[in-house]
């Protein structure tokens, strides 16, 4: 087992759930690793962990989001685990400030959301799921953005009107902010 392998299955092995469907969902993502030691990474197919973090304002009343190029939908900043990763909580890390161009970051230690969807554009053969493992990262007071080649946008939302109706975020934000 890899040190990734290892610290995706003590992550969430030791996260407490904050709802009994985020439970399945943890239980479901904890049987996923058991039993497929490349869980983690694209090649596992049909389904395989992802990381990303929700990067909010300091005081907590904007999140930014981009407008992700293959989606055409607003997300969080995440994507694919990869070899070099040493953790969940660093795959997200690494990801929010590839993605948005914020420095500085300071990422929560624990996850605050879990989610499941599907994601046609991810694999040619299609009907790719992301386990996704959601985290928190603040930015710095004053933080500069920028658009990467993986978005057409990047932009500031007050958390009372974000761009999506989009269960997932709006719960993902609930919990950043709340």
């Amino acid at each position: 087992m890899s040190a990734l392998h290892a610290d995706a299955l003590a992550t969430l092995d030791g996260w407490v759930a904050p709802t009994p469907g985020q439970e399945a969902l943890r239980t479901s993502y904890v049987e996923h690793l058991r039993a497929h030691p490349d869980g983690l990474f694209k090649a596992c197919y049909p389904d395989h962990l992802t990381a990303s973090a929700l990067v909010v304002s300091t005081d907590r009343r904007h999140v930014l989001l981009t407008l992700h190029r293959k989606a055409q939908l607003w997300f969080q900043f995440g994507g694919h685990l990869e070899p070099g990763d040493a953790s969940l909580a660093g795959a997200a890390l690494r990801e929010a400030p590839e993605e948005s161009g914020v420095t500085g970051l300071v990422l929560q230690p624990a996850p605050v959301h879990l989610d499941l969807h599907a994601v046609p554009f991810c694999d040619p053969r299609g009907g790719a799921r992301h386990l996704d493992v959601r985290y928190v990262a603040t930015a710095p007071e004053g933080a500069e953005h920028a658009v990467s080649a993986e978005s057409i946008d990047v932009r500031w939302w007050p958390v009372d009107a974000l761009p999506t109706d989009e269960p997932g975020i709006h719960e993902l934000v609930r919990r950043a902010t709340g």
